[in-house]
């Protein structure tokens, strides 16, 4: 992969989904509304022209009432392959940076890369310290939840980082029960394994402290692929390793499947994608419950994401 310029971010996704249906979800109103911006935000299309020249003018409200108008002029459309366009501006500023977004199939799914050219690095670096603050990269983890249920019918939660460091070394910080419960959990929690057996078919027990309450949990690995993906099945459960239901008010499911995959962007720079999708039957107000504490997980989840940044830096 060629390595980007210093006034340039990169992001790439791959999502279990025909390219045509990425296209849609990107460029069909009544999709994009769907998933467009961080967690929490909604958005109101005053006007899209979706061709050379035309605009996207839309708001995005946020959580706690805010508007943010926007407009995005289109210099580029090749359906089902490239959109190019001004980002970022609206009626009183002009553009931040401009996207190139490419959509390439391959068997059956999609390679989304987006490239944000901003005017220098100074720019560029800034963005990315805000983009991150903002929780903006929730955007890519929200369509491919959105791509997820529409076409495959399922409501996980997902969430990505990329990482700037080799394949390895974050695969040991997951495989090492040490640096794992360093990792997990909020800020200011503080975790750790009372029994470990990092196998397939192994389980381990962990506890995790907050505010001087502490809560358990049981891990089962189902499979281990070294530098590929970590996958095992998580439930509640008290000191013992008995199960129990989940610790908090908001009705939530039994149990959990995380799939945890590490992709190598560069030769020091790793993504690492986190899904979780429920396990068997659920209560409706189960599944409600897992939807609307999303964004708590993915404030609990970059906060962990945070801690493996500090200990590779």
């Amino acid at each position: 992969m060629s390595k980007t310029k210093s006034n340039e971010i990169m992001l790439t996704r791959v999502y279990d989904a025909p390219v045509k249906l990425v296209w849609d979800a990107w460029t069909d109103l009544k999709h994009i509304e769907k998933w467009w911006g961080p967690r929490g935000f909604t958005l109101t299309t005053q006007s899209k022209e979706l061709k050379a020249g035309g605009k996207w003018i839309y708001t995005m409200h946020g959580p706690d009432g805010t508007d943010y108008p926007n407009i995005a002029t289109y210099h580029e459309v090749v359906p089902l392959e490239k959109l190019v366009y001004d980002h970022g501006g609206n009626a009183e500023r002009q553009k931040l940076f401009t996207v190139t977004a490419t959509f390439r199939e391959e068997n059956g799914k999609t390679v989304l890369t987006i490239i944000s050219a901003f005017d220098d690095a100074e720019a560029a670096k800034a963005a990315k310290a805000f983009i991150k603050s903002a929780g903006g990269n929730a955007t890519w983890d929200r369509l491919g939840e959105f791509l997820e249920e529409k076409y495959h019918g399922k409501d996980p939660f997902i969430i990505q980082r990329s990482f700037d460091t080799d394949i390895k070394t974050m695969f040991s910080i997951w495989q090492n029960p040490e640096s794992l419960a360093q990792m997990l959990g909020p800020k200011g929690a503080q975790t750790k394994f009372l029994r470990t057996d990092v196998r397939e078919g192994g389980q381990s027990l962990w506890e995790m402290t907050i505010q001087s309450k502490a809560k358990h949990g049981v891990l089962v690995f189902d499979k281990i692929k070294p530098y590929s993906a970590f996958i095992y099945r998580q439930t509640f459960s008290d000191k013992d390793g008995k199960f129990t239901k989940a610790p908090h008010e908001t009705p939530y499911p039994d149990q959990l499947l995380t799939t945890v995959e590490f992709f190598e962007e560069e030769p020091r720079v790793t993504r690492v994608s986190v899904r979780w999708d429920i396990v068997g039957s659920a209560s409706e107000a189960e599944k409600k419950g897992f939807d609307e504490l999303k964004p708590i997980m993915t404030t609990g989840w970059n906060e962990s994401f945070d801690k493996v940044d500090e200990r590779i830096r």
